[in-house]
């Protein structure tokens, strides 16, 4: 894997530029705004919701399924079918997985919570555009009012200059809105 560099006075610009497009897309076209963002993250929120809820009940199941085995396995013990060491070792492992699952399940399920909720921001995120109708400069202020996370890409080219480099900003509210390329 190689490095990638950016200028920051790029990144900048490139985030000032999309933070006025969208910021002025949310006030000037509320309406239109929202259906955009609300038809875009039903499919895709959707889609990921299905997933997740398939881990979750996965998780869940497994969960019960370790509680059941512990139970046969202390029974099988104490009958005298499995032995002391046997016991050990298996009740250590589905220990440690059992840990595992129960510091999951809870993350899983606040995950999908905020996935629920992101479907309902997007009035949230018009009214902040409301309040900041003359972006000049990015400031911290708007990066932690606005921004969640900015991921950029690799180049097309190794080592070139001039490839193209695609810049994804996540906003607060409403996820991701469409990629920025930059050349």
């Amino acid at each position: 894997m190689y490095s990638h560099y950016t200028r920051e006075s790029q990144l900048t610009a490139i985030i000032l530029d999309d933070l006025k497009r969208v910021t002025h897309f949310a006030r000037q076209q509320e309406k239109l705004f929202a259906e955009h963002i609300n038809q875009r993250n039903s499919f895709e929120t959707r889609k990921e919701l299905t997933r997740l809820q398939r881990e979750l009940d996965n998780m869940k199941r497994r969960d019960s399924e370790l509680t059941i085995l512990f139970k046969r396995l202390y029974e099988d013990n104490v009958l005298g079918r499995i032995p002391d060491e046997h016991l050990r070792m298996l009740s250590s492992e589905y220990t440690d997985e059992q840990k595992i699952l129960r510091i999951n399940i809870p993350k899983a399920e606040e995950k999908m919570e905020k996935m629920k909720n992101s479907l309902t921001n997007v009035e949230l995120f018009i009214e902040k555009a409301k309040r900041y109708t003359d972006i000049t400069e990015v400031t911290s202020e708007l990066l932690h009012l606005f921004i969640d996370r900015i991921v950029v890409g690799e180049k097309a080219e190794r080592y070139s200059r001039t490839a193209e480099q695609c810049v994804w900003i996540y906003y607060h509210d409403i996820e991701i809105l469409d990629d920025v390329t930059k050349e």
